[in-house]
C-alpha cells in the first residue's frame, strides 16, 4: 500500500531558485570535440579497469573499461575513433583521475545494441545484470553503481521505489526537462524497477514548483494503480535521500542506515531513464543531460552531451561566456564544487555547470558565532551545526561524534543562513571525511 505522504520535512531553506534561466529551454544536443576523456573512476567504488590499448579503434557504445569489482561500473566510448592512451585529468572534485583518451573520427559508428521488446519476461537477476553491464550509476550526483543499489539483502522487504524528481538544487533544470519531454521513458524505467520488486509501489516525487511536469507525468500514467506522482513542498533540500523518503513515506533513516532498511530504493530521474534505455534497447550509458546556466552564460539551457566531452566544449555549445565569470561551479550553488579548470571531462554524475559573474561568497569574511540558532533551526539532520563546526575546528572528533556530527548530509543550509558567514558545512564535511577515513583504516 501507498504510505500517507507528509509532503515535506523538518528544517530546510528557500534559496533563490534561478531556474527561470533554463527551465523553458528544450533539450539540445551538444556536439563533442576532437578528443574525449573517459575517467575510469566516475562512480563510488573501485575504478574501472581499461581493456583497450593505444591505437585501438573503438565505436560508440563499445566497452573500454571493465568494472573493477562489485561496487564499480564499466565505461563505454561515446564516439567512434582511435584510442590515444591514458592521461591524468583534473576531476570536478579537484583531484587527478586517469582517463582513457579517444580521438573522435567524426563518423559516430555505433555498436549494435540488442533490443528487448518483451522485457517483462525477464527475471530480476537478468535485469540487474543488464543494468550492471550498461554502466549505470546514480546520476543525481553521488554516482553509486545502480546494480548494487538494486541488490538489497532482502528484496522482499522493498515496498517503495521512489523516483527523485524534486531537483531542489537552485538553477538545475535537466531533470525537469527530462520529465517534461520524455516522461514515457522515466515511467518506463520505474516500471522495470517495479517488475524487479513485485511487492513495491512506485512514487515519482516532484516539487510543486514544477506543475507542468507533474501534469505531464499524470497524463502519461493514467490510472496506473501501482504508481503515484506526489507533489512535494518546494524547499531545499527536498531531494536529499533521507528527506525525500520521509516526505513521501513518513519513514526515517539515519547515517547508519540504507534506504533499503526502510523498505525503499531511490533513483534519480535520469537514472531510471537510463535503466529504461539499457533494459529495453540494450543501450549502455554514454551520454547524459547537463544544465549549463548562470548569468555569465550566453545561452543557458539543457544540453544532451556525450560523456567524455570537456566542460570547456560544453560551455562553448551554450554560446560561451556572455561575461567573464568570477565563479564556476560543477553542480548547483548549494552542494556543487567550485572549479578552477574547464578542461574537466563530463562524467556520468555531472549534472550542471553554473557560471556566475559575481562570487558573492568571497565578498564576506567569516566572523564569530553570534549564537542566533538559525543554523539549528534549518538543519534537516536535526543537529547543531554551530557546535559541530567549533568541535571540528578544535579537532575534538570524539565529542563531534557524540553530538551526531555524522548525521550531517552536507546540504549547505547552515552556511546559507549563517549571519556570521561561518564556513559551517565545509568545516563539518572535512571532519566527517576524516572520521570515515579513520574507520576504513
Amino acid at each position: 500500500m501507498f504510505q500517507k505522504k507528509r509532503n515535506t520535512f523538518h528544517g530546510g531553506v528557500h534559496p533563490y531558485e534561478g531556474k527561470e534561466l533554463s527551465k523553458d529551454k528544450p533539450i539540445v544536443k551538444a556536439q563533442p570535440g576532437n578528443l574525449l576523456y573517459y575517467a575510469v573512476s566516475q562512480h563510488i567504488g573501485a575504478p574501472a579497469v581499461p581493456i583497450v590499448q593505444k591505437g585501438d579503434h573503438v565505436k560508440a557504445g563499445q566497452k573500454i573499461a571493465e568494472a573493477g569489482g562489485f561496487v564499480s561500473a564499466p565505461v563505454y566510448a561515446s564516439v567512434s575513433g582511435t584510442v590515444k592512451g591514458i592521461e591524468k585529468k583534473v576531476s570536478a572534485a579537484g583531484s587527478p583521475v586517469d582517463c582513457i583518451v579517444v580521438e573522435n573520427d567524426g563518423l559516430y559508428e555505433k555498436e549494435t545494441f540488442e533490443e528487448c521488446p518483451h522485457w517483462e519476461k525477464l527475471d530480476a537477476d537478468t535485469i540487474r545484470n543488464k543494468i550492471k553491464e550498461a554502466g549505470i550509476v546514480g546520476m543525481g550526483g553521488a554516482g553509486f553503481p545502480t546494480h548494487v543499489k538494486v541488490s538489497p539483502k532482502d528484496p522482499s522487504a522493498i515496498d517503495h521505489i521512489l523516483v527523485n524528481g524534486a531537483e531542489c538544487e537552485p538553477y538545475l533544470t535537466s531533470d525537469y526537462r527530462r520529465m517534461l519531454e520524455e516522461p514515457e521513458k522515466v515511467i518506463g524505467g520505474l516500471k522495470i524497477m517495479l517488475h524487479m520488486f513485485p511487492k513495491a509501489k512506485g512514487i515519482i516525487a516532484v516539487e510543486d514548483n514544477k506543475p507542468k511536469a507533474i501534469q505531464k507525468l499524470k497524463e502519461v500514467l493514467g490510472n496506473d494503480p501501482d504508481i503515484k506522482v506526489n507533489s512535494m513542498k518546494t524547499k531545499y533540500p527536498e531531494g536529499a535521500e533521507r528527506q525525500l523518503i520521509y516526505a513521501n513515506t513518513g519513514r526515517y533513516i539515519n547515517s547508519k542506515m540504507l534506504p533499503a532498511d526502510a523498505g525503499c530504493i531511490v533513483h534519480n530521474v535520469d537514472t531510471v531513464y537510463s535503466i529504461c534505455e539499457a533494459v529495453r534497447q540494450g543501450k549502455p550509458l554514454i551520454q547524459r543531460l547537463v544544465t549549463v546556466t548562470g548569468d555569465a552564460i550566453t545561452e543557458p539551457g539543457n544540453y544532451l552531451v556525450r560523456i567524455g566531452t570537456s566542460f570547456a566544449e560544453l560551455i562553448e555549445a551554450a554560446g560561451g561566456f556572455l561575461q567573464d565569470p568570477e565563479k564556476i561551479i560543477a553542480g548547483g550553488p548549494m552542494m556543487g564544487k567550485a572549479i578552477y579548470d574547464l578542461n574537466i571531462p563530463v562524467t556520468k554524475s555531472a549534472s550542471a555547470i553554473l557560471c556566475m559573474t559575481k562570487d558573492e561568497v568571497s565578498e564576506y569574511e567569516p566572523s564569530n558565532c553570534i549564537r542566533c540558532g538559525r543554523c539549528v533551526e534549518v538543519c534537516p539532520g536535526r543537529v547543531m551545526p554551530n557546535k559541530l563546526a567549533t568541535l571540528a575546528e578544535q579537532g575534538d572528533l570524539e565529542e563531534f561524534q557524540k553530538l551526531n556530527g555524522m548525521e550531517c548530509c552536507e546540504c549547505g543550509c547552515c552556511s546559507y543562513v549563517c549571519p556570521a558567514k561561518r564556513h559551517l558545512t565545509q568545516t563539518i564535511a572535512g571532519t566527517r571525511k576524516a572520521i570515515l577515513a579513520n574507520r576504513k583504516k
